[in-house]
């Protein structure tokens, strides 16, 4: 019973010790300098869609009467009432086509308040605007070329794809054709160049028309995979692979001087020939005019021996005439041999001299090469019975043997 006492005792004590305790209700206070000119209400971010106008009024901790407010290097149709503070905005669509704005672009404006009478008393600060549209204005592709396109064989074809970004830009560009063909240059974004060297063989031998139409169609596409196509038509007309052409004239002209520099030298031999049969002939002739010559003159001399060799020289005279053409027969038909080379020789030449190209791509090499090539093989027919001597022979010394000015006067025509 003494301890349950003694405990009681002890718990109304502790009791009364806690119940002096005085908790701390001490409150700090910060206080605010009044003189100090701010902006009470500015909001730092507008949001403004295009149709729609913002009036904001700016508040600041003093009289209005005796501050300026301005804002410096504003977007177009943003203002600001110098005296009372008062924000608006007001933006046509037509800023926006021109140039002079930008869609969700954040503008900084410098805002400023300023006190008319002390320099000191001013506020400097800024604000963000951003324009927005919920209209949405398409990406279009923009070729620097017309949908119709006309181009020959051998040239090139080259663009650049340009882009009339909207409100979303074209992030990818490829491109399809109804022929299998490939642009030389990289075809990925917008600005790329389309580059297409037309081969000489695009148009086939046994195709009808000389003409391919080839469509390309350039397609666009945005983030959201929104698409716009560019459709150009390019119409392949045939043309003279030049390359090939100049060198298949080549060698057609090659083979022509080739052919003349044989003829010279067949014509160098017959002619040689006719000028030795000649000289025999000639001394035959001469012979047998001195054999009766002298024979008339034995005949007239005194002696009866001298007399009888007089009567016997004119019949040697006479025999030696069938010896002669024995011998030496008359060479007419290698002098109209030696005529014709000429002739033939001197048609090649001028055929050569009026079939030269014009430049790398004459106009005119289909007709010039086909002329060649037919007068080259008329002209082997026609002599297909002469034979080309001298497998290496000396251009040079054959020009000037066939030039020279008794060649040129033997052959000569003469008027009747």
């Amino acid at each position: 019973m003494k301890f349950l006492i003694q405990f009681l005792i002890a718990l109304i004590l502790s009791a009364n010790c806690f119940s002096q305790v005085v908790p701390d209700t001490t409150t700090l206070k910060h206080s605010v300098d009044s003189s100090v000119l701010r902006i009470k209400n500015l909001n730092p971010y507008f949001t403004i869609h295009v149709d729609s106008s913002l009036r904001y009024q700016l508040e600041i901790n003093k009289n209005q009467s005796e501050y300026y407010w301005f804002i410096k290097n504003s977007p177009v149709g943003v203002k600001i009432n110098k005296d009372n503070g008062l924000l608006t905005t007001k933006v046509d669509k037509s800023f926006f086509l021109s140039g002079r704005l930008k869609y969700d672009y954040e503008y900084k404006v410098p805002l400023s308040v300023q006190n008319l009478n002390d320099p000191a008393d001013r506020v400097d600060t800024f604000f963000t605007i951003l324009f927005y549209s919920t209209e949405i204005i398409p990406s279009k592709i923009k070729p620097t070329v017309t949908s119709n396109i006309f181009i020959d064989e051998g040239d090139s074809l080259s663009f650049k794809l340009q882009c009339d970004n909207g409100s979303f830009p074209i992030e990818e560009i490829n491109y399809i054709s109804n022929y299998a063909i490939k642009s030389i240059t990289n075809i990925a974004h917008c600005d790329d160049v389309f580059t297409w060297v037309v081969p000489y063989d695009f148009i086939k031998e046994n195709e009808k028309d000389k003409q391919k139409k080839v469509s390309l169609v350039f397609i666009g596409t945005t983030k959201f995979h929104v698409r716009d196509t560019a459709i150009i038509e390019v119409t392949v007309r045939e043309n003279i692979n030049y390359p090939q052409q100049v060198m298949e004239f080549g060698s057609i002209y090659a083979e022509v001087t080739k052919y003349i520099t044989q003829l010279k030298s067949s014509f160098r031999i017959v002619d040689k020939k006719i000028k030795k049969v000649k000289k025999t002939r000639t001394a035959f002739d001469l012979t047998s005019a001195t054999t009766a010559l002298g024979g008339t003159v034995f005949s007239s001399l005194p002696n009866t021996n001298q007399q009888t060799v007089g009567k016997i020289l004119p019949s040697v005279g006479v025999a030696l005439v069938p010896v002669k053409e024995a011998t030496s027969p008359n060479s007419s038909y290698e002098q109209n041999t030696a005529t014709l080379i000429r002739s033939s020789i001197k048609r090649l030449e001028y055929l050569l001299t009026e079939n030269r190209l014009v430049g790398d791509k004459d106009p005119d090499i289909l007709n010039k090469s086909r002329k060649l090539r037919e007068e080259l093989k008329q002209t082997q027919i026609q002599l297909i019975d002469i034979p080309l001597a001298e497998e290496n022979p000396n251009e040079k010394e054959l020009d000037e043997y066939f030039n020279s000015p008794k060649v040129n006067k033997k052959y000569k025509m003469r008027k009747k």
